[in-house]
C-alpha cells in the first residue's frame, strides 16, 4: 500500500512539474502569434552605443549583459548582418549595445563616456521610412530563445515571399516586447564600419592593389580618411559620416562587394513599395503609409549588392 502511496506521489508530482512547465512556455509565449508586416518602424531615428562581434550569434549573451550593466534603464539592441542558416556560424557579424537616445533628443555626453569606459563606440541609425516588421513577448529569457525560432522564419517566408530588399535584422527589446525589424530604405545606414572593415580584409591584397588611386597614389577607398565613431555632446547625424566619402558616393549599383549569403540576399530582385501592403500602423501610433511615401530614388530596387555601401540618399 505505501509502495502505490508513493509511486501516486512521484506520479502526481511530476504531472505537476510538467504542468508548470508547459505555463512557464506559455506565459513565455509559445503560443503567442507571430505576424510579420511591413509599414512604419518601431523606433525613430536612433544614437547606441555597442559592440561588434563575429561569431557565433548564440554567443552574445554576454555583450547583453554588459550593455545592461553599464545603464540597466537603457532599452537593448542588437543588428545582424549575415544569415546564420547561409554563413558558417563563426563568420556571422553582428552588433549588440543600448539605446542612447532616440528622435530629436541628443544623448549625455557622460553617458558617452560612460559607454566608452567600457569599451563601446557609438554609432546613428535613421528612421527608415519603410520596414518589414514584426513582434513577440518578452516576458522571461525562455521569450528569446522561442521568439529566435518563431519570429526569424516568418520574416524569411515575408520577405521571400514578396520578393523584398530588407536587411540587415535589428532586434529591439523594449519593456515586455521584442521588435524584430528589417529595413526597406536606407540600409547602408545600419552597417557599423567594422562590417566594411571585415570586407576589406576578406577581399585581400589582390583586389585591395587593384582599387582606384588619385593623383597623389593614395587609394580612394582606403578607410584612413574615415571619421572617427567616437561622439562628442550632442552630436547626431553619424552614420553617414562614419564611412570614408569614397564609399558614401557610390551607388547601389557600383559593385557587389558585400559578404555572400547576408540577410541581403533574402529578396532576389526586390519589390517596389507600390507592390506592398503596407499594414496597420507603427509602434508610435503612426498612421498608415501610403506608397506616395516612398523615399526618393527609382521606384524598384535594384538587384541587391554584396557589400554594406551607401548609395545617395
Amino acid at each position: 500500500m505505501s509502495d502505490l502511496l508513493l509511486l501516486g506521489l512521484i506520479g502526481g508530482l511530476t504531472l505537476l512539474l510538467l504542468l508548470t512547465l508547459l505555463a512557464f512556455a506559455v506565459y513565455s509565449g509559445l503560443l503567442a502569434g507571430v505576424t510579420a508586416s511591413a509599414g512604419s518602424p518601431p523606433i525613430r531615428n536612433v544614437t547606441v552605443a555597442y559592440k561588434f562581434h563575429v561569431g557565433p550569434y548564440g554567443e552574445t549573451g554576454p555583450l547583453f549583459t554588459e550593455s545592461c550593466s553599464v545603464s540597466p534603464k537603457l532599452r537593448s539592441i542588437a543588428v545582424y548582418y549575415d544569415n546564420p542558416h547561409t554563413v558558417p556560424p563563426e563568420k556571422c557579424r553582428c552588433a549588440v549595445g543600448s539605446i542612447l537616445s532616440e528622435g530629436e533628443e541628443s544623448p549625455s555626453s557622460e553617458l558617452i563616456r560612460l559607454y566608452q569606459k567600457f569599451g563601446f563606440k557609438v554609432f546613428s541609425f535613421p528612421g527608415p521610412s519603410h520596414v518589414v516588421t514584426a513582434t513577440f513577448p518578452y516576458t522571461t529569457p525562455l521569450s528569446i530563445w522561442l521568439a529566435s525560432r518563431r519570429v526569424h522564419p516568418a520574416l524569411d517566408a515575408y520577405i521571400k515571399e514578396r520578393k523584398l530588399c530588407a536587411h540587415p535584422r535589428l532586434e529591439i527589446y523594449q519593456q515586455d516586447q521584442i521588435y524584430f525589424m528589417c529595413p526597406l530604405a536606407r540600409q547602408g545606414d545600419f552597417y557599423v564600419p567594422e562590417v566594411k572593415e571585415t570586407e576589406r580584409k576578406s577581399r585581400g591584397p589582390a583586389e585591395a592593389s587593384d582599387a582606384p588611386v588619385d593623383g597623389t597614389g593614395a587609394d580612394t577607398m582606403s578607410d584612413t580618411s574615415s571619421v572617427s565613431l567616437e561622439l562628442g555632446p550632442g552630436s547626431r547625424e553619424t552614420s553617414a559620416a562614419t564611412l570614408s566619402p569614397g564609399v558614401s558616393s557610390r551607388g547601389w549599383d557600383d559593385g557587389d562587394t558585400r559578404s555572400e549569403h547576408s540577410y541581403s540576399e533574402s529578396g532576389a530582385s526586390g519589390s517596389s513599395f507600390e507592390e506592398l501592403d503596407l499594414e496597420g500602423e507603427g509602434a508610435l501610433g503612426e498612421p498608415r503609409l501610403s506608397p506616395e511615401t516612398e523615399p526618393l530614388g527609382a521606384p524598384k530596387w535594384p538587384r541587391e549588392p554584396s557589400t554594406p555601401e551607401k548609395g545617395e540618399e
